[in-house]
């Protein structure tokens, strides 16, 4: 996945500023994004703060851990059911 040039942090600044007034297309010449991008930005961050995008980030990653957690207890759970059956 291609990693963006703007950090969640500077991506909410941005929105901020749409949000004071600044017109979009003066918005998009000042930092180098296009229209598709302002508007992909504001649909998935528009409204957020930077203290919930970190909160979201923080969940994302306990699931991800739990997740993994998960696969593998159901593996191991798998292999003893088979050593069982075995015997």
């Amino acid at each position: 996945m291609k990693r963006s040039r703007f950090t969640e942090q500077q991506v909410v600044g941005i929105l901020k500023e749409a949000e004071a007034g600044v017109a979009v297309k003066e918005l998009c010449r000042r930092h180098g994004i296009s229209d598709a991008t302002y508007y992909k930005w504001k649909a998935r961050y528009g409204g957020s703060e930077v203290s919930e995008l970190k909160r979201v980030k923080e969940l994302e990653q306990e699931n991800a851990r739990l997740k993994k957690m998960y696969a593998e207890l159901a593996l191991e759970n798998e292999a003893i059911k088979a050593v069982l059956k075995k015997l």
